[in-house]
């Protein structure tokens, strides 16, 4: 497994191995805001979307998401809300768990072969996308479009 591969496949399925649900700090409900994640490019309408939503760079390099769910799969898109988050910079990490294993399935050299996807439709090269191509700013209510690569 090349270290391209081991980190692409451990940054995006780490954070949805912890808690299926992390919730932050409550926030008052003048000050919160509310996130719908829509997932397209959906092939195979069976499995669970496993959506990760974190705070801040350190949380996203670590894996330390502030919300998470496990959605199924029923159709080519797939949405999520995510409400009562605090207003700020957020970036999200996406795989579909196609076998519903609960885990991201990879190919001899580590690749996934499961679709996969992260906020602003961040694009993958060498390895997964950094903080600064996958962040984005929550403010009121935010829809974030994803589509699986």
């Amino acid at each position: 497994m090349t270290y391209v591969s081991q980190t692409l496949s451990a940054l995006i399925a780490a954070p949805l191995l912890l808690a299926a649900v992390t919730s932050a700090q409550p926030v008052h409900a003048d000050d919160a805001a509310k996130l719908s994640v829509t997932v397209q490019n959906v092939e195979k309408p069976q499995g669970k979307m496993m959506i990760a939503v974190f705070k801040d760079e350190a949380g996203y390099d670590g894996s330390q998401p502030v919300a998470a769910s496990a959605a199924p799969v029923s159709a080519e898109t797939v949405t999520a809300v995510f409400s009562d988050l605090e207003p700020g910079e957020y970036g999200i990490k996406i795989y579909h768990d196609v076998n519903d294993d609960g885990e991201m399935n990879t190919n001899p050299f580590g690749m996934p072969t499961e679709p996969f996807g992260f906020s602003n439709d961040a694009p993958v090269r060498f390895g997964p996308p950094g903080w600064n191509a996958a962040k984005f700013t929550l403010e009121g209510e935010t829809v974030q479009t994803i589509t699986l690569q």
